[in-house]
């Protein structure tokens, strides 16, 4: 039967443990690995913890990914493949970029997995309120398999193509996340110099063609001062990075992008990695201003 499937989630942090209190409240049986074992400690509630990967995969229909980078994908799913049982599905919902996706689809096929490549779009709210968009990409004969699971931790899944395509389809889509917020603390940073009260652009904005939630959420964080994260500063570093990458090998030019870059590399830089990406407004202001207020969610 379809939703007793057992699934094994192997990453249980800032996005993966919202997942799976979603996953076992669907009623999927669940198993549960974190790098930080306190971490899947917090789930037993709802899940069977395991102390390895491969504990946690052993016997699984269905093992599911959501971890930092591909790096980290490709090292777990090293330490779980002993336990791993031919046509065991595989689904990946971590960024991992172009390089990365294929990657981890090679290691899929050594190990004779089903791959599919499904990031999803949300932070650390939308993983708690089973509201996630999934962009999975895969073979047509286990979207069945997956729906389960995919209607437990999204309110939406897009089928875009085979494997790897969602994961294109993400760097696209964060591309456009980073430039929604880099413009939004330019002009509050230009607001400010200007003599105005960066409060009144968002107003300006208020509920009219140029308004949007996201646009609003960040720009209240940069007006508060208070950074709690949901997808930090280091988070959009490295993304930027894989989109850049992905871009030079397509021949598509990013050049927007790039500058956008430079603004979040010189927020790292300048202690607010692991804040909100929305800091990224104190990098235009004043990059050694500690923020005010929040606390930054690890992973």
């Amino acid at each position: 039967m379809v939703g007793q499937d057992t699934v094994a989630l192997l990453g249980t942090g800032t996005m993966g443990a919202g997942m799976a209190r979603n996953l076992a409240a669907a009623g999927l049986r669940l198993r549960v690995w974190n790098r930080s074992p306190e971490r899947a400690e917090a789930l037993k509630d709802v899940a069977q913890v395991a102390s390895t990967p491969a504990e946690a995969v052993d016997g699984a229909d269905l093992v599911l990914t959501m971890l930092w980078d591909a790096e980290a994908v490709a090292e777990v799913m090293h330490r779980a493949a002993p336990a791993l049982a031919p046509e065991t599905i595989w689904v990946q919902t971590s960024t991992v970029g172009v390089d990365g996706v294929e990657r981890l689809a090679a290691m899929a096929a050594e190990h004779r997995s089903v791959f599919v490549d499904a990031p999803v779009l949300g932070t650390r709210k939308p993983a708690e309120d089973g509201t996630l968009v999934v962009l999975a990409s895969g073979p047509d004969e286990v979207r069945d398999r997956c729906t389960p699971v995919f209607d437990a931790i999204g309110s939406r899944t897009l089928w875009v193509g085979p494997a790897g395509a969602g994961s294109r389809l993400k760097l696209v889509v964060n591309s456009w996340v980073l430039t929604v917020v880099e413009g939004v603390a330019e002009c509050m940073a230009l607001a400010d110099a200007l003599g105005l009260d960066p409060a009144l652009f968002l107003a300006a904005l208020k509920g009219g063609g140029l308004d949007a939630p996201y646009v609003g959420a960040k720009g209240g964080m940069m007006l508060a001062g208070e950074y709690p994260a949901s997808f930090t500063v280091e988070g959009a570093v490295k993304d930027a990075g894989l989109v850049m990458a992905a871009a030079r090998s397509a021949g598509a030019q990013v050049g927007v992008l790039e500058r956008i870059a430079e603004h979040f590399d010189a927020a790292a830089a300048a202690g607010l990695g692991e804040l909100d990406l929305a800091a990224t407004y104190l990098a235009h202001k004043d990059p050694v201003r500690a923020p005010t207020g929040g606390s930054p969610d690890g992973r």
